[in-house]
């Protein structure tokens, strides 16, 4: 009994390490979406067509501005026509798969 205890109160100091030699980049956010101008038109979509999620319809969560045609693609920055209101996980989602599209284009 005495050795389960004393196992259980080391599980709770043990941390995980990172072991891996190259660790992957910290994520970049593009300075334009913190602009004065993306950020007024995002208040402006959503309020316009509303908190909800255009791919899933999901509501009372987060909601991203996501171009449809992406920056990295030559899509236009600010056009309202450009850009589709999603939920965190439609946005993942597309995402990578615009990105392993993108990958396997140009292996």
């Amino acid at each position: 009994m005495a050795t389960l205890r004393t196992l259980h109160m080391v599980g709770n100091r043990l941390t995980t390490l990172d072991t891996r030699r190259v660790k992957p980049p910290e994520k970049q956010v593009n300075p334009f979406y913190r602009s004065v101008e993306w950020r007024g038109l995002m208040r402006h979509l959503i309020k316009s067509r509303g908190r909800r999620c255009q791919e899933c319809g999901r509501t009372n969560t987060r909601i991203f501005g996501d171009h449809i045609h992406e920056l990295f693609d030559g899509g236009a920055e600010l056009d309202p026509s450009n850009i589709k209101l999603l939920c965190g996980s439609c946005h993942t989602k597309k995402t990578i798969a615009k990105r392993t599209e993108r990958i396997r284009a140009n292996p």
